[in-house]
């Protein structure tokens, strides 16, 4: 007992260290956000709800990148870009975003919070504009590698539910985007080293339940992947099993984690199931791929 509270002030008191001297850095100049220059979009907004108190971001307009660097004694020159969950609508900023870099740290990995668009723009696919952000932050991360003092080729992304959807889009890009490049940033690659799929939502097909949903384009360049679902998970489950099919199938790293029990939406740890201990694994994977050597 007396352990668990020793380590959740430690980690409450690098929570708020950390939150303190992380700035945001907006991931494009003002007035530049692709294709959203004439539009009037509301004020963004942070609610806490839930038993847990969750921090809940509503109307991202300007999206911007919060570095939290680990601490020098432990800097494994590793990054992870974090994408928050919240079906492109809402960010779920804390259990899915800033807890999750207090984590990171703690295992010598830098981290990248991604605050990107929401909702979702009319007219456009879902991801479209998240993904455009999550490319950008990932050619930023890179450009900044002597500036951070990290390793350009061990840049990661992580991300839960839709947050994992779009970490998958960025995996299996070919590196191509959608925006006008700025060549101080993206002139470096913006298609992440590994990826780490937390419940990711949206990767089954529509129209065919064996199928992975079309726009994921999983081939023999595809990055490795450490993936992490419930079995009660019942509308995203066969969807993680489907990707992990399709690396296999591509001859690409892979490792799937489906536990008997656990839900969606649980973040770092809010449950009480087995699942919570996805973080241990997840370190434990990055070491093994070599992605956490000095």
């Amino acid at each position: 007992m007396i352990g668990r509270l020793l380590s959740l002030l430690l980690v409450t008191t690098l929570t708020a260290t950390m939150t303190q001297s992380a700035e945001p850095i907006p991931l494009w100049p003002e007035g530049a956000v692709p294709g959203e220059a004439d539009l009037e979009l509301p004020a963004q907004k942070i609610e806490l709800k839930g038993n847990y108190q969750i921090e809940i971001m509503s109307h991202v307009s300007v999206p911007t990148l919060t570095w939290y660097p680990a601490p020098k004694d432990n800097n494994t020159g590793a990054t992870v870009v974090v994408c928050p969950g919240g079906g492109y609508n809402i960010l779920a900023y804390s259990h899915e975003g800033k807890d999750v870099c207090t984590w990171l740290n703690s295992i010598g990995v830098n981290a990248a919070l991604l605050k990107y668009r929401i909702p979702r723009r009319d007219g456009l696919e879902k991801h479209h504009a998240p993904l455009q952000d999550a490319q950008r932050a990932i050619s930023m991360v890179r450009s900044r590698a002597d500036q951070w003092q990290i390793d350009p080729e061990r840049v990661g992304i992580l991300g839960f539910s839709a947050g994992g959807h779009l970490s998958t889009m960025a995996l299996t890009s070919d590196g191509s985007r959608t925006y006008p490049t700025d060549p101080a940033i993206d002139s470096v690659s913006c298609v992440p080293d590994f990826g780490i799929l937390i419940y990711p939502a949206y990767l089954q097909s529509d129209d065919d339940i064996d199928a992975l949903s079309t726009e994921i384009k999983v081939d023999a360049n595809t990055p490795p992947a450490f993936v992490v679902v419930a079995h009660g998970d019942r509308k995203w489950v066969e969807g993680a099993a489907l990707f992990y099919l399709a690396m296999r199938r591509h001859d690409r790293s892979c490792e799937l984690h489906i536990f008997a029990k656990g839900g969606h939406g649980f973040g770092l740890e809010n449950t009480e199931e087995v699942i919570k201990s996805w973080p241990q694994q997840a370190g434990t994977w990055m070491e093994t791929m070599g992605f956490l050597k000095d």
